[in-house]
């Protein structure tokens, strides 16, 4: 039976998860420019018209807009996007002037900058960290303890007790290796490298593709290379053990990510399966009603996504910034404004565009195009 959280929760979940996240984020490039003696104008969380709002003692007004889909902190000198400086900063006190953002060396000013996602980074780390100190790490040994009738592993002549050494020339250690290597590489040929009875030998393998039904109703393409694991290992993990575990488990998200990214790309994965704030929404309400341990984890994941996401190099995203930095840093000079302008205005374009393509498909995902197509047939 098909479970929804309902739209109640869903929006509790969806601003429990994204607000708090936007709040760290910004938080981050905040104290970076505080240490760095930059005053701050404004510090929002969401777009638009002020909701609610009030100003402290150092002149900063913290406010909250409208639409609850990101925010900023603007700081004082941040005048524009080329960052060049206008007749109102030139005219400015030398005193005052010194506490602008513009008036910051390029390397301080990049440090605020990459502040956001890094701490978003940092966030994911700590509730990683705590799952890891609750639940220990996973170190089953990638040997097979069953090669399942009918699948891939079957059919290239695996049998229970080989241990896999590698796939697809990748080397992996655990049974988890193998199954974040799979799982995105539905329909994949690849090679298998494996040690039977003490010899190294390898066979050549095609990823099954197998559809996964949740019980919110869905659908997930995943791999499924068919090998069962033997005894389950995991490693209890100390306080002292716990981030680095943490570190390397969103290393390998991140990893993820990055050949999810390249599939699209290259044509091997959908645009389809990429979501936006609906599908998060979506996702959020359904994890709450898992139990907060779920919850938590979506919250580490989508501050992965946050962080990573922030760091490209695209113009309007912090990561384009610091690309502009890191020309005007080898350049001793900063990137001519009428570049930076140029290019700005390209990455709103392509921010814009992505927006809409992942409304479309989550109104799709949402059965939207399905319901209007029954209309009108």
């Amino acid at each position: 039976m098909i479970q929804t959280p309902g739209v109640l929760l869903t929006i509790v979940a969806f601003i429990l998860v994204i607000g708090p996240l936007v709040f760290v984020h910004e938080m981050g490039h905040y104290l970076a420019g505080r240490w760095f003696g930059v005053d701050a104008e404004a510090f929002s969380i969401g777009f638009g018209r002020e909701v609610a709002g009030w100003t402290d003692r150092r002149g900063t007004r913290w406010k909250i807009g409208w639409l609850p889909l990101g925010g900023y902190v603007k700081f004082a000198g941040d005048m524009n996007p080329a960052g060049q400086p206008s007749a109102e900063w030139l005219a400015l006190p030398p005193a005052q002037r010194q506490r602008t953002f513009q008036a910051k060396p390029v390397w301080q000013r990049a440090i605020i900058v990459a502040a956001g996602p890094v701490i978003n980074f940092v966030l994911a780390v700590v509730i990683l960290a705590g799952f890891a100190l609750a639940y220990g790490d996973p170190r089953t040994p990638a040997v097979v303890g069953q090669a399942m009738p009918g699948t891939a592993a079957a059919a290239a002549g695996l049998r229970a007790g080989d241990q896999v050494t590698a796939l697809g020339d990748r080397p992996v250690a655990t049974f988890e290796d193998m199954v974040r290597f799979v799982k995105i590489r539905a329909g994949e040929r690849i090679r298998v490298d494996y040690v039977r009875d003490g010899a190294a030998q390898s066979t050549v393998a095609t990823i099954g593709t197998q559809l996964q039904r949740d019980r919110f109703g869905n659908e997930y393409r995943v791999g499924l290379l068919g090998i069962a694991p033997g005894a389950p290992v995991v490693r209890p993990v100390g306080v002292l053990e716990a981030p680095v575990v943490a570190v390397k488990r969103t290393g390998q998200i991140v990893g993820m990510m990055v050949e999810t990214i390249g599939q699209i790309v290259t044509g091997r994965r959908s645009v389809k399966e990429l979501g936006g704030p609906l599908s998060i929404a979506k996702v959020s309400g359904e994890q709450m009603t898992l139990g907060w341990d779920a919850f938590a984890f979506l919250i580490a994941l989508i501050s992965i996504n946050l962080g990573f996401i922030n760091l490209l190099p695209v113009p309007m995203l912090d990561g384009g910034h610091l690309f502009f930095y890191a020309i005007e840093a080898v350049r001793r000079r900063p990137v001519a404004p009428q570049t930076i302008e140029w290019a700005y205005r390209g990455g709103l374009m392509a921010v814009l565009a992505l927006m809409l393509l992942v409304t479309f498909n989550d109104l799709g995902n949402f059965g939207l195009w399905r319901h209007l197509a029954g209309l009108i047939g």
